[in-house]
């Protein structure tokens, strides 16, 4: 039997009606069960201090980066704030890019969608995002960009209802899905 894929979920708000954590909640629910789907939470997870950079992390971190390292690919659920991914986004991934050349994002296969109450679905914080996971030496999977626009009327009750955009998400979470097995092949096979 399959080892059954195990994904993490970031999302990049601290809110407690974050529409991104509301789209991971509602992918979480319709994925296979030999898909898992963890959602980590980020509310803890300290701002970034290199004082406190050492070989042993602060708790949220540690738990940051070994759910990070335990996954198999990251999905990152983000919001767009002033035209960019959130500071509290990009703090998680400062943490996470540590020890340089050798953290847990390094190779790691991530996925991305973000969500916004605005037209542009918040397409320009992906552009931060690809640009930031680049360095972080992260495998960015190839797919369709899936930017939720209008997310206010889209998101009920801390699920996303519109069947356009959940299929677009989770159409997403296939993508990755596939280039992580492709991947299991290619690494059995060679």
């Amino acid at each position: 039997m399959a080892k059954p894929m195990k994904l993490l979920g970031i999302a990049g708000s601290l809110s407690a009606v974050s529409r991104n954590r509301a789209v991971l909640k509602t992918v979480q629910e319709h994925l296979p069960v030999a898909i898992e789907l963890e959602v980590f939470d980020l509310k803890d997870v300290p701002l970034y201090d290199p004082a406190l950079d050492r070989e042993v992390s602060p708790a949220p971190v540690a738990a940051l980066k070994r759910a990070i390292e335990t996954a198999d690919a990251v999905i990152i659920a983000s919001p767009e704030y002033n035209y960019g991914m959130p500071g509290v986004l990009k703090n998680a991934l400062d943490w996470a890019s540590r020890p340089a050349y050798r953290s847990p994002l390094k190779d790691k296969p991530v996925g991305m969608l973000t969500v916004s109450p605005a037209s542009t679905g918040g397409v320009r914080a992906q552009r931060d995002l690809k640009y930031v996971l680049t360095g972080t030496l992260s495998q960015l999977v190839p797919h369709r960009e899936v930017a939720i626009a209008g997310a206010g009327d889209k998101i009920q009750d801390g699920r996303l209802v519109d069947e356009q955009a959940l299929a677009a998400a989770i159409g997403m979470v296939g993508e990755v899905v596939a280039f992580v097995g492709d991947r299991r092949c290619a690494s059995r096979a060679a």
